[in-house]
C-alpha cells in the first residue's frame, strides 16, 4: 500500500467522504489544505474524466505525492444527461447546493420521467502512470428535498432499491452504494492487486 496519498480537493464534504472510505486501508491521507498557498484549478474540461485528470495532474506536479482527484456529475434522463459536468454550477457560478436543487426541481416539474444517475470518475496520478476509475449509482429525483445528511444533490436523489434519499441514509450505507464509493472500491482493488507478489 502507499504510505501517503493526496486527495486533490478543497471541498470539505468530499474530503470527509473520501477519508471515511479510505480509513480502513491505513493510508496517511493528505489534502489540498495541508499545503501552503492556493492552487486554483479551473474545471473547464468537456467531461468528468478531463476535470478529474486535470486536478490530479496539477496537484501531483505541485506536491510530488500520488494524487487522487474526482469529478462527479448528476445525469438526469429528462434533461438529456444534464446537468452532468456542470452539476456544481448548474444554477450559475457561485451557486449554492440549494440553488442548484431549486433549478433542477423547477426543470423537472413537468417531466414524465425522473430517472437519473450519479457518475464519479476518479483519476489517480503517480510517477509511473495515470489511472481512471468510474462509479455509477442509478436512481431517481424526488419531488422535494428530504434529509439533512450529505451534500450537493443528495436531498433529492433516491438510489434504486431504497425508499430514502442519499441525505436520509447513514454515511456508512451511502458510502457502500454511492457512485463515489463504487469508484473508490475499484481503486482499492487496483491497489490490492498491485501489491500482490
Amino acid at each position: 500500500m502507499l504510505p501517503e496519498i493526496l486527495l486533490a480537493s478543497k471541498n470539505s464534504h468530499k474530503i470527509e467522504e473520501l477519508k471515511q472510505l479510505l480509513s480502513p486501508f491505513g493510508f496517511n491521507v493528505k489534502t489540498a489544505h495541508d499545503f501552503e498557498g492556493t492552487l486554483d484549478i479551473i474545471e473547464d474540461q468537456p467531461d468528468l474524466q478531463g476535470n478529474a485528470l486535470k486536478k490530479a495532474e496539477q496537484w501531483f506536479k505541485r506536491t510530488g505525492l500520488p494524487s487522487l482527484a474526482d469529478d462527479t456529475g448528476l445525469e438526469v434522463d429528462a434533461l438529456n444527461g444534464g446537468p452532468g459536468v456542470y452539476s456544481a454550477r448548474y444554477a450559475g457560478e457561485g451557486a449554492t447546493d440549494a440553488d442548484n436543487i431549486v433549478r433542477l426541481l423547477d426543470e423537472l416539474s413537468t417531466a414524465p420521467t425522473r430517472t437519473a444517475r450519479f457518475r464519479t470518475v476518479l483519476a489517480f496520478v503517480t510517477v509511473e502512470e495515470t489511472y481512471l476509475f468510474e462509479g455509477v449509482c442509478h436512481g431517481r429525483i424526488v419531488k422535494q428535498p428530504k434529509g439533512e445528511k450529505g451534500f450537493g444533490y443528495d436531498p433529492v436523489f433516491q438510489p434504486d432499491g431504497y425508499d430514502k434519499t442519499f441525505a436520509e441514509l447513514s454515511p456508512e450505507v451511502k458510502n457502500r452504494i454511492s457512485h463515489r464509493g463504487r469508484a473508490l472500491q475499484k481503486f482499492i482493488q487496483f491497489l490490492e492487486n498491485r501489491d500482490q507478489p
